[in-house]
């Protein structure tokens, strides 16, 4: 196996996981097949109890893992389905490590961080490497391995100290370090600074890594002077510095690596240069040109209105925002999302903040469509309701995901069954009217991995409705899941009577997973997260027709696609 680490320095959020994504994107170009493993250095055991504002969305895995949203960007770059297990933190190492521990594997040793815990590291690193991921059997060529946080951080030295034993025993043919620099400019000089990557790679090399190539961020390319002082003071080669500089979108960095030879050095170091070919990377060419012309041109915009709760942090929703972009893209359309916190709708933010209260109003009323994610607590579902409630009254095309699709239960159940205390018992423990309820097999006492997660299958129990079609007159679908309440059973036979049309149902038939209202230009909600497998090039058919439906396009598509034309 060869091992491609990607690490990190002076500041977080400078794109490691977009610059693994596409330096597996540009392997995979020549030829290799790649697989790729996030290490997160955080205590917690997965990502799942953690809030979206704290770090971003939480992406969910076929298995069910609750991870990283930087393995929603290896899934979507590199078309592959990943597994829980390659997404790695200290939580769940030291676990391992104490239940081997409490087993007496250790044979009475004093269990020690070298070399229990970095034995565990590259053990796991080591085992996981080799599942395949991209659907074929043997092991991938290359694993990626992007490593959390910044270098020097006291939480990431066990790892630190790991993958420096790991480099050392695997041999300096099946290791490569890239590391992720900022360069920033300060003043009004305007002199690009190198220093803060200096101290960052010293920081590195004293731990006993070496980066065999630097990636160096900034908002515009480096200067000559840039590079050979980098090369000067880091120890790496001027044509070994690669810059990611800022581009118009993220589909633009593997082209950008390619332009620089990134592959060929990469290639060099891991000895892998007379079984690769040259980068083939077309269809991204083609992807970013695309997306390019349609910002930059006078291309039809289509706007959407997403009311959700962490509208304050947009990495909250970034698979909802890729699967959005994927749809508009497929239909050569320009994408304006419109984010609305669901509590400026709400009524008591007329009176309290009047001016945010018009606003979303105005806001919501100029969409094209509306989209209601998923979300947990009861924070703006008031909000939410009265968007769903727009968007059924005034035929707008809404799209309603998990939460989203549980508030359209809610909504109708009050408007059109004319039960106004309706809600779910997470909004209201006491409703005479719990139209959305708590899972049975759900835990009330822990929040972590208790929930209905990951891949499950869905039965279409009509073949004649909007999603069937959508989802080429499939019988079934298997989406990922992640919900802890549900549709109440016992109010099925109600609601359908009213008009709402339950279309999908999980294999027991008593778990509702689509609505659809018959009549309505595109009113759908699913229990799952559709966003999740959404690819560039290959958008959810959800997302998609709900952007046709936008831009009244989704009749023909439907009857296209009924007569076996694409």
């Amino acid at each position: 196996m060869k091992y491609v680490l990607v690490t990190g320095g002076v500041v977080s959020g400078l794109g490691k996981g977009v610059t693994a994504s596409s330096i597996g994107v540009v392997l995979k170009g020549c030829g290799l097949r790649v697989t790729s493993i996030k290490i997160d250095p955080y205590l917690n055991t997965d990502a799942g109890t953690m809030s979206p504002f704290e770090h971003g969305e939480v992406f969910v895995l076929d298995d069910g893992g609750e991870v990283d949203l930087d393995l929603g960007n290896y899934e979507r770059f590199l078309d592959v389905t990943l597994t829980r297990e390659n997404n790695i933190t200290t939580g769940k190492i030291y676990k391992s490590v104490l239940e081997k521990e409490r087993r007496g594997d250790y044979l009475g040793k004093t269990v020690q961080v070298v070399p229990h815990i970095t034995d565990a590291i590259k053990d796991w690193i080591e085992s996981v490497a080799a599942i395949p991921v991209d659907g074929k059997d043997a092991p991938a060529d290359v694993c990626v391995i992007e490593l959390g946080g910044t270098v020097g951080d006291i939480e990431s030295m066990p790892f630190i100290e790991a993958l420096r034993q790991l480099s050392f025993s695997v041999g300096q043919d099946n290791f490569c370090l890239i590391h992720v620099s900022l360069i920033p400019v300060i003043g009004v000089v305007g002199e690009q600074k190198t220093k803060p990557t200096q101290h960052s790679v010293r920081e590195l090399r004293a731990l006993g890594l070496t980066p065999h190539l630097l990636a160096c961020r900034s908002a515009q390319p480096l200067l000559e002077n840039t590079k050979d002082k980098l090369s000067r003071f880091c120890h790496v080669p001027a044509g070994n510095i690669l810059n990611i500089h800022d581009v118009p979108n993220i589909w633009h960095i593997p082209l950008l690596l390619r332009n620089q030879n990134a592959h060929t050095t990469i290639l060099k170091q891991l000895d892998l240069l007379s079984i690769a070919t040259p980068p083939h990377l077309q269809e991204w060419t083609e992807m970013a040109e695309t997306y390019d012309n349609l910002t930059n041109s006078v291309s039809v915009v289509v706007r959407i209105a997403m009311v959700g709760k962490y509208v304050g942090l947009p990495d909250s929703y970034l698979s909802v925002v890729k699967a959005l972009l994927h749809a508009c893209i497929a239909c050569s359309l320009k994408p304006s999302i419109d984010w609305i916190a669901a509590s400026d709708l709400e009524d008591d933010s007329a009176t309290s903040t009047p001016e945010a209260h018009a606003s979303a109003w105005e806001t919501l009323r100029n969409a094209a469509c509306v989209l209601v994610p998923g979300g947990f607590g009861d924070r703006g579902v008031g909000g939410m309701i009265l968007a769903a409630k727009y968007a059924r009254e005034n035929k707008v095309p809404y799209l309603g995901i998990c939460l989203g699709m549980q508030i359209s239960v809610i909504e109708f159940a009050r408007s059109v069954l004319g039960l106004e205390r309706a809600d779910s018992t997470e909004f209201d423990g006491a409703t005479p009217n719990p139209v959305v309820i708590f899972m049975p097999e759900g835990s009330r006492t822990h929040m972590g991995s208790t929930m209905r997660l990951g891949s499950r299958r869905t039965l279409f129990q009509t073949p004649d409705c909007v999603t069937s079609k959508l989802y080429e007159n499939s019988e079934y679908v298997d989406e990922r899941h992640r919900h802890r309440y549900e549709v109440n059973p016992d109010v099925i036979g109600q609601l359908e009577d009213a008009g709402l049309k339950f279309v999908g149902t999980d294999e027991s038939g008593k778990r509702m997973e689509i609505l659809e209202l018959p009549g309505h230009p595109y009113y759908v909600g699913v229990q799952f997260h559709p966003e999740f497998k959404s690819r560039p090039g290959r958008p959810s058919a959800l997302f998609l027709g709900l952007i046709l439906a936008a831009t009244g396009k989704l009749e023909s598509y439907l009857n296209r696609h009924q007569n076996g034309s694409k």
